[in-house]
């Protein structure tokens, strides 16, 4: 039987041959392994219907699970298995289990292997199949009951199926002996799935392919989820594969004010963090780059880890940011985010997908506190936000980050210092002057060009954001308690019906 059809077997796995760089090369044996409960059975499954879908005979041995409840299985995932896989359940013959075999001079480990190993090819001349799943190799390490055995009996596996040209997918469920790696010296791939424990949501899983001979494959951990309709692998994030052609103009946010502040606006493709104590107005200034994004025509996506939707859509709404309108009309995309359920690569493959599909040029990510909650370590933000903007800036979106630090005025701490990694931030600030509690802005870098090094006041009412001129009366806005060294001609009006809209 000579190879047809590609020379790669598509898995069937949405992202997982993006990882693989196309699939399962024809013709080898792999190895899936994983701790139970990690997705080896289900991905299994994906791999024999996607080869049945396109006209190849398929088989499932299984050595533990009985057909029903495999069947089971794949109906809970709307899977269709009924003619497409054929499913051999091996059970022993009924000789191995007569209580006299057993207590014979040869060791009924012997005969249970050899009987196992000949249904198995029994099993395969009868068929034929071009995609073959063993599950699980623990049933015959057990078997084998040595190494050198165990070695010999998966080399004669090897051996018989790739003098078929048949792709093979071998599972472990490692739980006869974890740290036995004699399979992975053998099989042409290895791929490797853990399953997670937080101290708190939902279970995160990860896969990393171990071995993969002849093939330049996606390194490092790619996590992934179950869900119905099988699995979904989300592939780690390489902003250096992705660069697009776009025209580097100014950005506006529709203040005069703050527009002057930042020199005129931001340049498109690049990141800005807006970086200040709760209730400073973070998401407001945000928002109002994504009104005028909407003005101009662009779509945008808002992804919100702290806020529920119906209260950020009254409380703006009044402001003159309808977002519930926008939504309707398919001019922005907004959802709300549980960083307890959701893994960091799943979360950059849902910004990747709305600039992909939905063509958003205006990102806000809103707040990495938030998302600082779905990552494992303050290291691995850092990583994951570089890729995830530099992704973004090279399909020329703009993105706004909110960082909340830790305090309201003086020296305040942030969660994590992203502060490096965006082109422009902007400082929002509470300050105390002349007896009232006031809110300042400054925009303290910007890489595309110049900016205002002043400090303007700023207030939050109805109508929205209203900025001031900038403070030249005063020193330490910054450390919330300034000195006043001139005049107050420069602060905004308070009035006592001013309400606070933050």
């Amino acid at each position: 039987m000579g190879r047809y059809m590609s020379e790669m077997a598509r898995t069937g796995v949405q992202g997982l041959d993006d990882v693989l760089s196309g699939g399962f090369t024809r013709g080898h044996v792999f190895l899936l392994e994983g701790s139970p409960g990690t997705g080896k059975t289900t991905i299994a499954m994906q791999f024999l219907l996607e080869g049945a879908a396109l006209g190849e005979r398929c088989l499932y041995i299984s050595l533990s699970e009985t057909e029903q409840e495999l069947r089971d299985c794949a109906r809970s995932h709307g899977m269709q298995v009924d003619d497409a896989v054929e499913i051999f359940e091996l059970v022993p013959p009924e000789s191995l289990l007569d209580a006299e075999q057993q207590q014979s001079l040869l060791y009924s480990s012997d005969l249970e292997l050899g009987e196992t190993t000949k249904l198995i090819f029994e099993a395969f001349e009868r068929l034929k199949p071009q995609r073959v799943v063993i599950d699980s190799l623990s049933e015959i390490r057990l078997l084998a009951q040595s190494s050198l055995r165990y070695r010999r009996q998966i080399l004669a596996l090897k051996h018989y199926f790739s003098r078929s040209d048949a792709t093979v997918l071998l599972l472990d469920d490692m739980t006869s002996d974890a740290l036995d790696k004699t399979v992975h010296s053998v099989v042409h791939g290895v791929i490797h799935l853990e399953q997670l424990a937080p101290d708190y949501g939902s279970e995160r899983r990860r896969l990393r392919v171990i071995k993969y001979r002849g093939l330049s494959f996606r390194g490092g951990y790619h996590d992934f989820i179950i869900r119905t309709g099988g699995v979904a692998v989300f592939p780690r994030l390489r902003a250096v594969e992705h660069k697009t052609g776009f025209e580097r103009t100014t950005l506006k946010s529709g203040i005069r004010e703050f527009d002057d502040l930042l020199g005129g606006g931001v340049e498109r493709g690049s990141s800005t963090l807006l970086i200040g104590p709760a209730g400073t107005g973070k998401s407001l200034f945000a928002l109002n780059f994504i009104n005028a994004a909407v003005k101009r025509g662009e779509k945008a996506a808002i992804f919100v880890f702290d806020e529920e939707l119906g209260l950020l859509f009254t409380r703006t709404k009044p402001m003159g940011l309808d977002l519930e309108k926008m939504r309707d009309d398919g001019m922005i995309h907004i959802e709300q985010l549980d960083a307890a359920e959701l893994s960091p690569g799943e979360f950059a493959q849902r910004v990747r997908d709305k600039v992909a599909t939905f063509d958003a040029k205006t990102v806000v990510i809103d707040s990495i506190n938030g998302y600082q909650a779905s990552m494992p370590g303050e290291n691995a933000l850092v990583l994951h936000m570089h890729e995830l903007l530099q992704y973004l800036n090279r399909q020329g979106a703009n993105t706004f980050l909110t960082v909340a630090q830790h305090g309201l005025v003086g020296d305040m701490k942030s969660p994590v210092d992203v502060t490096y990694l965006a082109d422009t931030v902007i400082l929002l600030r509470y300050f105390e002057a002349m007896g009232k509690v006031r809110r300042a802005v400054s925009v303290i870098k910007k890489r595309t060009g110049r900016h205002e090094d002043t400090i303007r006041e700023f207030k939050i009412t109805g109508e929205g954001l209203t900025l001031g001129e900038p403070l030249s009366g005063f020193q330490g806005v910054l450390r919330g308690v300034p000195n006043f060294i001139g005049d107050r001609g420069p602060l905004l009006p308070l009035a006592d019906k001013d309400a606070d809209y933050s």
